[in-house]
């Protein structure tokens, strides 16, 4: 604990209530919160009861009197850079972005390497949601560095807490292009097979089995092929967020991406010179805006390194 003064919350557990987790409680009581914001508090140890610092998975009855507070987000401390990125739509809660692939989202402390967010610092002029901490302010969710297209970033922590909601829940359309390696038999699919970090590989994730790792789901349509050159293009549309998800699922049904060497992906001379990065486009979202709720479906255009690939690939014919 530090001498510095924080806005402190008082809250009875009502009647009725029988050994339920705090933070569950505190979670659904107080709106504005979100569950991340009072683990933050838990682990500074600003939830207490009786005078005394609680763990976040204390159980609880009612009558019981909790007093909290949120600590403050240190300021961020990394500075603007002008990297030229299109902005794809902005106001005063959010800003998306089409960010070009070998660029990262955010870095560790210290790290020197220009980054999505030193971008974001100069677009919004430094109004981004604090939540995401010194390193990753206004930071919402993550494209691997060779995925290029869209992300969205939160310039207020009130749109950060809706946009995290969005995607815990699962309210938001996430479309990406994949060019892969050879032909499917069908149109379309549906890849459900859960997901685990790999335990001899730690850079890597694979598929496990049934009980193992997490759920992971990944929708996926053929839009063309080329025949010739021994390759597809595909859109896949996830309906959760893992690591590599969509590189994993791919490469399990034996359509590694092209470009992704970790996942499988093997140079051709059908194919002709092999890609420089991952093909792999984030081209669709569409959600509720977490405060106008107003209804967004926002696109990005094709990527010059994914363009002659993509206009080779021929349509597959009507069923």
């Amino acid at each position: 604990m530090t001498d510095q003064a924080y806005e402190e919350y008082e809250y009875t557990v009502p009647d009725g209530v029988k050994k339920t987790r705090i933070d569950k409680l505190l979670t659904d009581a107080f709106e504005d919160f979100s569950r991340a914001d009072f683990h933050r508090a838990f682990e500074a140890g600003l939830v207490r009861a009786e005078g005394e610092s609680i763990p976040k998975n204390r159980k609880v009855s009612a009558g019981v009197v909790i007093t909290f507070s949120m600590p403050e987000v240190e300021a961020c401390e990394l500075g603007p850079i002008d990297l030229n990125i299109p902005v794809v739509f902005e106001d005063e809660h959010l800003i998306v972005v089409d960010k070009p692939a070998g660029l990262i989202t955010h870095s560790g402390a210290g790290s020197p390497e220009p980054t999505l967010v030193h971008a974001l610092l100069h677009l919004c002029r430094g109004e981004l949601s604090g939540i995401g901490g010194i390193e990753r302010p206004g930071i919402v969710h993550r494209l691997d560095r060779e995925t290029s297209g869209l992300i969205v970033a939160a310039k207020t922590d009130k749109a950060h807490r809706g946009l995290t909601e969005k995607f815990k829940e699962r309210d938001i359309v996430k479309e990406y292009l994949a060019l892969v390696m050879g032909v499917p038999n069908l149109l379309s699919g549906s890849i459900q097979k859960p997901i685990e970090r790999h335990p001899l590989h730690r850079h890597k994730m694979r598929v496990c089995g049934e009980g193992e790792g997490r759920f992971a789901q990944t929708d996926w349509r053929l839009l063309g092929r080329n025949e010739e050159r021994g390759y597809s293009l595909l859109r896949c549309r996830i309906h959760t967020g893992r690591t590599h998800q969509i590189r994993v699922h791919l490469q399990s049904i034996g359509h590694a991406i092209l470009g992704d060497t970790t996942y499988g992906f093997r140079k051709s001379n059908r194919l002709g010179e092999s890609p420089e990065r991952v093909l792999l486009h984030s081209e669709h979202l569409a959600f509720q805006h977490p405060i106008t709720d107003e209804a967004l479906d926002l696109r990005a255009p094709i990527p010059a390194d994914m363009k002659d690939l993509v206009e080779h690939a021929a349509p597959p014919p009507r069923v």
